[in-house]
């Protein structure tokens, strides 16, 4: 009997002892697959883990992401690391680096000599490998003084006032009257409109219902596990692409067509369209139907999914702090008090005076980082902070430590717009539309559209949601699992 026993404990040690050694071998392939071939250089990689064999720390960001504290997954490194502001992963199939601190972040996006694009194949795949995600920087920075010509400055901006202002007053009326809405869904609609007569021309209904729920299943599939299987995000994503592709195509198409036949009237707008189907570069050379579709994908994709989330957003915070939404609506009717009586409408300059909203803005875009990050690659091997990012790896600047670092925001998670009252951030330190050569071309649009929809609303409306306390999902952005449902109500004085 006690031979027996004897045995069996012999087993299970024996086991155990196989289990532990297997479970060292599996934490251990990626550092023999990326970092053995380092040589000496992989002693200053900054701390961290490579997680599994190939999916590295896919499930621990997944798992975080999809719980209510997304925040653990860093956290987790910055509890068994300490803050370093740099930790290596492996993350969307590549050896990484993830740059948490003002100071790393702005390196990273600024320097061009040492870094470049380096957005995972999938992701590449879905928005398009002529889009600026995918294209060199010489030709990035010809396409984007091109595209960004008519989405900034004084002169596209107050030409696109009214005709905001317009679609902001008639769907405001319309909500009102529809009773229980997604009003997240609602104000994507809205800004998906904008955009497309922007670079389009178009307003048809059937072309942007169609057009506004494909790019809902692609963006699902940007930050999936690039998993090419029925019943996965990324799989949907790729037909989402496919369908859009399509589409644009057609439009494309038929613009070349017009102008074959000399059906262009000189009185229409020209929009990004004619933009790029005129442009050339210096040796005569036009841009190819893929060219034009991938750039107008990726525009129409992120000019309106950000402004839609973060008007929703800044809807939400100023409905829960009363003092806050009272502050900000008095500005705004002090504003029309102040309006010559002939003036119809907001000017360019009304919007530049907005000081408190322009304030409710960016706290809104900071709380809610509508990116959680971005990518790049290392051209060559960098020195950070004393640590080395090797060539080919890539790097992920992590917006959301940056916006949420409580020694930069106190209460970071606490909406205060007066926090921004005399206080100028340090370069690094607030990123909503990254930073760079590569800035959002179209940020100053965004905030445009923010604003305008925020004047109507403080003026005129409140929003009664049906469920408070909803949970929120934070892929592949941050909003209520419900989508904000909720009644808009007019106010009657």
């Amino acid at each position: 009997m006690e031979l027996e026993f004897g045995s069996v404990v012999l087993a299970l040690l024996s086991s155990l002892g196989c289990f532990v050694v297997l479970k060292w071998l599996l934490r251990n392939v990626n550092w023999w697959l990326y970092e053995t071939k380092l040589g000496e250089k992989k002693y200053s990689l900054p701390p961290g883990d490579l997680g599994w064999p190939f999916i590295g720390n896919m499930w621990s960001f997944l798992k975080a992401f999809k719980s209510s504290n997304p925040d653990s997954f860093i956290s987790s490194f910055v509890s068994r690391y300490g803050h370093t502001g740099m930790y290596k992963a492996f993350l969307f199939g590549n050896p990484s680096i993830i740059v948490t601190t003002p100071e790393t972040c702005r390196r990273v996006l600024t320097d061009d000599e040492s870094f470049k694009p380096g957005w995972p194949r999938s992701t590449v795949e879905l928005i398009g490998k002529k889009s600026f995600i995918g294209i060199s920087f010489e030709e990035h920075k010809r396409l984007r003084k091109l595209t960004a010509a008519p989405v900034n400055g004084h002169e596209a901006l107050s030409m696109y006032i009214k005709y905001i202002e317009e679609n902001v007053v008639a769907s405001l009326e319309k909500w009102a009257t529809m009773g229980e809405i997604e009003f997240l869904t609602q104000v994507r609609k809205l800004t998906f409109r904008i955009i497309m007569y922007i670079f389009l021309s178009t307003e048809s209904e059937s072309v942007m219902g169609a057009l506004e729920n494909e790019y809902t299943a692609l963006n699902y599939g940007v930050r999936a596990m690039a998993i090419n299987i029925p019943g996965f995000a990324y799989h949907r994503a790729r037909k989402a692409r496919k369908n859009l592709v399509s589409v644009f195509q057609s439009i494309v198409d038929e613009r070349r067509s017009q102008r074959r036949k000399g059906n262009v009237s000189s009185t229409k707008k020209k929009d990004m369209m004619d933009a790029l189907l005129d442009v050339e570069d210096e040796n005569g050379r036009k841009l190819t139907d893929e060219e034009i579709i991938d750039v107008l994908l990726m525009y129409l994709n992120a000019g309106h999914e950000s402004s839609g989330h973060t008007m929703m957003w800044a809807v939400v915070f100023l409905q829960h702090r009363p003092e806050i939404f009272q502050k900000a609506k008095a500005e705004q009717e002090e504003i029309i008090k102040k309006r010559p009586p002939t003036q119809k409408g907001l000017s360019l300059k009304e919007i530049r005076e907005m000081d408190y909203l322009s304030k409710v803005v960016d706290e809104t875009l900071r709380v809610v980082t509508f990116s959680l990050t971005v990518f790049r690659e290392a051209k060559q091997d960098v020195q950070v902070t004393g640590y080395t990012i090797p060539k080919g790896w890539k790097v992920l600047v992590w917006f959301r430590s940056v916006h949420l670092d409580p020694e930069i925001y106190p209460d970071p998670k606490e909406f205060n717009p007066s926090r921004w009252d005399n206080y100028t951030p340090r370069a690094g330190s607030f990123l909503p539309f990254g930073a760079g050569s590569r800035l959002c071309p179209g940020n100053d649009l965004a905030k445009l559209e923010i604003s305008i929809f925020l004047h109507h609303f403080l003026l005129g409306y409140r929003l009664k949601r049906a469920n408070p306390d909803c949970p929120l999902m934070y892929l592949p952005h941050s909003r209520p699992k419900d989508n904000c449902l909720a009644k808009v109500e007019k106010c009657t004085s």
